[in-house]
């Protein structure tokens, strides 16, 4: 453990930085596999939504570091695929 005080609070932010990470990235899950079980079902309205959703989601995460742009640009793209297999 830490004796200094601004190493323990370096610890307290980091333990609550980590948690909203955490948090931020279940969303992102979430979202992700909203979209891809609307395009599983075939439901090109829902699956347009959950894209918009999904996206939006992939693209606040790298904002907020959690995703790095990369990863987003190749995320986003294989929903753009999996939406337009739909047509």
């Amino acid at each position: 453990m830490p004796n200094i005080k601004s190493a323990k609070k370096r610890v307290k932010v980091s333990e609550t930085k980590a948690l909203q990470n955490k948090m931020y990235k279940s969303l992102l899950k979430t979202s992700i596999k909203k979209f891809k079980l609307a395009v599983e079902a075939g439901d090109k309205a829902a699956a347009e939504q959950a894209y918009t959703k999904a996206v939006s989601m992939v693209d606040k995460s790298v904002a907020k570091g959690i995703l790095h742009a990369n990863n987003a640009a190749r995320k986003k793209s294989q929903f753009a695929l999996m939406l337009n297999s739909l047509a």
